[in-house]
């Protein structure tokens, strides 16, 4: 039977000094990406979260009120408690701005919210073509920012968080990254960060990795997909909803929790420090905790393997 949350262990990010439980928290959801939720059930949700052993969170100022509402729910929470992500040049405000100084403006903004003086990681967040990268690795670029900012103890760590291979490969051959963020790219529909080899470089270089959007944006949350997708947020193409279709149901047939295979498939990957899950409220984040806590038969992922469901479509 596998088991992961209860008993695993933390794990180290990379080569930074963070630790991480398997599953985590992703800000999206609680400030807004996913529908309106009330902030008080955003902080609720985060409190919950820290009560279960989810003491690592990862936010953006591109998410809505996130920053601020966590700010608000880690108030008088020990600093010692948590470990806390968030990211830089999606501010809407200078959205796009990798620069040092819109970097420096956007740490000091998002400190400003989340009411703290240290951020455990810092995310450049979401470039959008080469010539961004180029800014952001080159001289008083972004990158150059957070660095000076890790030697003054501002930030622990450096990351890139966004889902362009050839960039996050840039990023880690730099020597300058201490983590990235991939996201909607390692579930049971698509594994294209492990068969690229993008984990593999990583691990290679003692760089933690982050995944994102286990869920699919939502297609995998354990509903039936093809009814579940017209009301998503984000629209899935045809041959995933087609895939997500034959998953759900394989679990239907098999009586097996459909999150569950999920969210265990990808903290079963080892070349993968924490998934992250944009749970919007304390009920939402409790289906993933039982979705990670139920003992599911080995021979599971043998039979997940067999439908072949990340094979790139035609």
């Amino acid at each position: 039977m596998t088991h992961l949350m209860g008993e695993s262990p933390l794990r180290r990010l990379g080569r930074t000094e963070i630790e991480v439980p398997a599953l985590s928290l992703g800000g999206a959801g609680i400030g807004g990406g996913y529908g309106d939720v009330p902030e008080q059930e955003s902080i609720a949700t985060v409190h919950t979260a820290l009560a279960h052993g989810v003491r690592y969170i990862d936010t953006s100022p591109l998410y809505g009120d996130s920053e601020r509402r966590i700010g608000l729910a880690l108030a008088g929470v020990p600093r010692t408690d948590y470990r806390l992500s968030t990211k830089t040049g999606t501010n809407p405000d200078r959205r796009g701005d990798y620069s040092w100084d819109g970097t420096l403006w956007s740490v000091e903004n998002s400190l400003r919210l989340l009411k703290i003086d240290y951020i455990d990681l810092l995310l450049v967040h979401d470039p959008r073509d080469e010539a961004d990268m180029d800014v952001i690795l080159g001289p008083h670029g972004a990158v150059e920012a957070l660095e000076y900012l890790k030697a003054q103890g501002v930030i622990g760590a450096i990351g890139l968080g966004q889902r362009d291979h050839a960039w996050h490969r840039r990023a880690i051959l730099s020597g300058r990254i201490d983590a990235i963020l991939t996201y909607n790219d390692y579930h049971p529909l698509r594994t294209t960060a492990l068969t690229d080899g993008l984990l593999a470089l990583a691990q290679q270089h003692d760089v933690g990795v982050l995944n994102g959007s286990p869920l699919a944006h939502g297609l995998l949350n354990g509903e039936e997909p093809e009814a579940l997708n017209a009301r998503l947020v984000m629209n899935q193409s045809a041959q995933d909803v087609a895939k997500a279709q034959r998953l759900y149901l394989w679990c239907q047939a098999n009586g097996i929790p459909m999150l569950a295979v999920v969210l265990q498939f990808c903290l079963r990957q080892p070349l993968i420090a924490t998934t992250l899950t944009g749970a919007k409220t304390v009920q939402e984040l409790t289906q993933n905790l039982t979705a990670v806590d139920t003992p599911l038969p080995e021979e599971v992922w043998a039979e997940i393997d067999a439908l072949n469901l990340s094979a790139p479509s035609p």
